[in-house]
């Protein structure tokens, strides 16, 4: 075929197709790595917060009794439905947190205690954060123990054995504070003189008492009620007696508040000594002193049971003494 100088159709670009316009590509940057400077800089921050959470001390409140931990199921924001689970989980954070180095102390959980501090703050008691709230009001007014890897089993009766000693403590103070009232008038005094009465009269007991572990309970009725204290205290070393405290200042409340309201209360002390038989000596509380009790007394008062009046045995090992007469500050 000759050519004649004209292209053929199937020869000829497409006329019906659109020319595409391409747009230019834009390339992402590329996230930069982080210098050695910055990374150091983080890292040197993250350390620094650390130790800044080990100066910050925690509390946790603890859920002791079954019934309690019964009362808060009933909040929807309470995560827990087993008292058993729920104490391992607890075992594990104060383990954790003093893996990390944190001070923690724990508090008993009162189930009504809080609902009353949700009445009077106006918080909202479905809430985790008003549950905080309650447990730093719990660490601020005391009746805490020092978390030092014990385990739960051990720290639960100790827990419940501080919050008795503080409620004894709050309820004797308030009936010291009301026998200063005489009608309208306040006499500070009152109460002041028989606290520094029953300190000195702690102190002459132990130092009466000699060296040894001596084991102190003192009893005194008031109120419609009874208030026990209870204290050791360790002579066995050179110097003063080692208090344990706080029961020392429970202990100080209630004697003195048997003191201030005359009541007829009692005061028995255990000692043990090595290589010695224990003995258990015996004072009544009389005319804002101690009064020594004989031996007969002391035995009477051991051997007798407090419910029904009737006498049981002796316990085997101990010997019951007269109380040892204690001088009178002026």
């Amino acid at each position: 075929m000759a050519y004649t100088g004209r292209r053929s159709h199937r020869n000829r670009p497409d006329e019906h197709r659109k020319p595409t316009t391409q747009r230019p590509k834009t390339q992402k940057p590329k996230p930069q790595k982080p210098t050695t400077r910055q990374r150091t800089r983080s890292t040197r921050r993250q350390t620094t917060r650390r130790a800044l959470r080990r100066e910050v001390p925690s509390t946790v409140a603890l859920l002791a009794d079954e019934r309690d931990f019964a009362a808060m199921r009933h909040y929807a924001s309470f995560a827990f439905d087993d008292h058993g689970a729920y104490l391992r989980e607890m075992e594990g954070l104060l383990k954790a947190l003093a893996a990390k180095g944190v001070h923690t102390t724990v508090a008993l959980f009162d189930p009504v205690a809080y609902e009353e501090f949700c009445a009077d703050t106006r918080l909202d008691p479905d809430t985790a954060a008003s549950r905080t709230r309650y447990t730093a009001e719990l660490a601020a007014a005391g009746g805490t123990v020092t978390y030092e890897g014990q385990p739960i089993a051990r720290l639960v009766p100790r827990l419940i054995g501080v919050a008795e000693e503080q409620t004894t403590w709050e309820y004797a103070t308030a009936l010291l504070s009301r026998a200063g009232h005489n009608g309208e008038c306040r006499d500070d005094t009152t109460a002041r003189a028989a606290f520094d009465r029953a300190g000195a009269a702690l102190r002459a007991v132990v130092e009466a008492a000699g060296a040894g572990i001596h084991h102190l309970v003192c009893s005194v009725p008031a109120d419609g009620t009874s208030l026990l204290a209870v204290l050791h205290a360790d002579a066995r070393e050179a110097g003063p007696p080692k208090l344990a405290e706080p029961s020392g200042l429970v202990f100080r409340t209630v004697l003195a508040c048997g003191f201030a309201l005359r009541s007829p209360g009692g005061l028995v002390l255990r000692t043990i000594v090595a290589d010695s038989p224990e003995t258990v000596r015996g004072w009544a509380l009389q005319d804002g002193w101690l009064r020594p009790l004989s031996e007969a007394e002391v035995f009477t008062a051991y051997c007798t049971d407090a419910e029904t009046g009737e006498p049981i045995p002796p316990e085997h090992g101990v010997e019951y003494r007269a109380g040892i007469p204690l001088s009178r500050p002026e």
